[in-house]
């Protein structure tokens, strides 16, 4: 293969990954609208919650993801092998939606704040630093990928969940976090601070919950 058919191989991979993920951001917030309803949020039906969940995740972590394409684009496979890699990363997290919602409820604001505490917690635990380096280092088959990048960002989905699963808001502050996770090596100097003030937010969400916006449904 020439270097020229290698780049555009390289470009296209690239394209229609960021692609679908914009692609996916329009969808989830159309979708979205007028659902969130904070702790209180219900989910619909399964067909309709899981395909939502799909789009949010190929628009949360397809960007993160590209480092991972771009190097399978770059083997020597054609590109359809790209395409079961996106595929398979994508399977993995619909899995999580499944199990996401078999175990969802409404719930109040102690027990938001009791899963966003366990979040930050869960960000400074060694499993999660193996996985999230892992995620950023390892790009072989799609589907490994994503069980090393749920075990990376499951914490973060988790206090998506807590806060509202249909907030936009809330998605786009994870969706930099993981963004920046996957794309950056751990820092401790970073990373500490970032999960004490998760931290921070569950005891604020437990000791005054209406100071967080959004938080409670309208009255």
């Amino acid at each position: 293969m020439t270097i020229a058919a290698q780049k555009a191989r390289v470009g296209t991979a690239l394209g229609a990954t960021l692609g679908l993920a914009a692609a996916a951001w329009i969808v989830t917030v159309r979708q979205m609208h007028g659902m969130d309803m904070g702790v209180a949020t219900r989910l619909g039906s399964f067909a309709f919650f899981e395909a939502l969940w799909v789009a949010m995740m190929a628009a949360m972590m397809l960007p993160g993801a590209v480092p991972a394409v771009w190097s399978r684009a770059h083997a020597n496979g054609p590109v359809r092998a790209v395409l079961l890699f996106v595929a398979s990363y994508l399977a993995v997290w619909t899995l999580v939606g499944v199990l996401v919602y078999a175990v969802y409820r409404p719930h109040g604001t102690a027990i938001a704040g009791a899963l966003v505490i366990a979040a930050g917690v869960y960000e400074l635990t060694r499993l999660k630093q193996h996985c999230r380096r892992c995620c950023r280092e390892r790009a072989g088959l799609g589907f490994a990928f994503g069980l090393y990048c749920v075990g990376s960002s499951i914490g973060l989905m988790v206090m998506l969940v807590a806060l509202g699963v249909m907030s936009v808001t809330w998605m786009l502050v994870i969706a930099v976090l993981v963004l920046v996770q996957k794309l950056w090596p751990a820092k401790p100097a970073i990373d500490v601070p970032v999960a004490l003030a998760i931290i921070v937010l569950g005891l604020s969400i437990l000791i005054a919950p209406a100071s967080v916006p959004g938080l409670m449904p309208p009255m």
